[in-house]
């Protein structure tokens, strides 16, 4: 009997005691053409009790815009991928695809996007439902020419004072926690 036991007890302590969560907010807003697109932030986190050995996890930060294929991935210091322009949740610009608009000393000079830019500090996995969302680039050219079609690479539209962000927590897996969909017949060929 007390090897189940011990069975069931190590099955339960290696399957760890996470509770998965996916997180969300759509909101309307301009593109750098002066176009009104929605926009769509999400990620994904693990959230461990005070007790358990492991830090809470989080993937990186998905922003999307309606009608757009350029897509950002933001990532804080906790992420291999995480890229070298400076500190907190922020995803760096492509020289060949972006253009630095806002300068502001709480932003890295190659940062484009920053989650919380004042907190050096911030974690997605702590980032909680609101948030400040700071867009420090445009793209240089929002139309790209790829094979035969263009391509629609237009984002959120810079600002020098960030957006408020409001998101949504729902258990990963559950109906609730199915990201929004963008109407397409909005864009334009």
């Amino acid at each position: 009997m007390k090897p189940i036991l011990l069975l069931l007890l190590t099955s339960l302590a290696l399957s760890g005691c996470a509770s998965y969560y996916t997180h969300f907010a759509m909101f309307p807003a301009e593109n750098s053409q002066g176009e009104t697109r929605q926009v769509r932030v999400s990620w994904d986190t693990a959230e461990y009790p005070g007790w358990w050995f492991s830090d809470d996890q989080a993937t990186s930060v998905k922003v999307e815009t309606q009608c757009s294929a350029r897509v950002w991935r933001l990532y804080d210091d906790g992420h291999d991928q995480a890229e070298d322009c400076g500190r907190g949740i922020r995803a760096c610009g492509d020289d060949a695809l972006d253009r630095k608009v806002v300068s502001l000393p709480v932003l890295d000079a190659s940062a484009c996007m920053a989650i919380n830019p004042g907190d050096k500090e911030a974690t997605i996995a702590g980032m909680g439902d609101r948030f400040d969302l700071l867009v420090a680039c445009e793209p240089s050219r929002p139309v790209a020419q790829k094979a035969d079609e263009k391509v629609n690479m237009d984002y959120l539209r810079a600002s020098s004072v960030p957006y408020t962000v409001y998101a949504r927590k729902a258990p990963r897996g559950s109906l609730r926690a199915r990201l929004p969909e963008f109407d397409d017949s909005v864009c334009e060929d």
